[in-house]
């Protein structure tokens, strides 16, 4: 009798990358040279426990959309977010202050020169705080989802 390895217990490993995962591939090359934004799935999943609108959700990515150094808090202009979203610009401002009262985001005044403030920056510090405070809650959530799928998988199987 040989101890030699029998390939019946090989699992073959995968060499390739799963078609149609990229954003590339999703998307097209061409939509995606112009960038993307990067938000935690946990920000989608928990709009409604954060009790962030969908005007507030929107105007909260689009200055999202400008932080791209976690060091750096971002900086754009309530013109630029306004013409995006075809909003006046104090529109934008009311939702800007309604995030800022929810805990959300933090207005951080900055000037050039003595007393010419410029465009605020923002920082994400209470969201990014109530992120981690929900993630608990979300992640056992998945584990459960996981362990039932698991369950049936199991009773299918047998």
């Amino acid at each position: 009798m040989s101890n030699a390895p029998t390939t019946d217990n090989v699992i073959p490993l995968r060499t390739k990358r799963p078609q149609g995962r990229r954003l590339e591939d999703k998307w097209s090359a061409r939509v995606m040279k112009l960038g993307y934004t990067g938000l935690p799935n946990l920000l989608l999943r928990a709009q409604g426990k954060l009790k962030i609108t969908p005007m507030q959700f929107n105007v909260l990515v689009q200055v999202i959309e400008h932080w791209w150094e976690a060091e750096r808090d971002p900086y754009p202009a309530k013109d630029t977010i306004a013409r995006r979203m075809n909003k006046s610009p104090r529109q934008v401002q009311r939702y800007l202050t309604q995030l800022e009262k929810a805990g959300m985001i933090k207005r951080i005044a900055r000037y050039s020169g003595k007393k010419a403030q410029i465009n605020n920056a923002y920082s994400f510090d209470g969201l990014i705080k109530k992120l981690k405070a929900l993630e608990p809650e979300f992640s056992k959530e998945a584990e459960q989802k996981r362990l039932r799928r698991k369950k049936l998988e199991t009773a299918v199987a047998s």
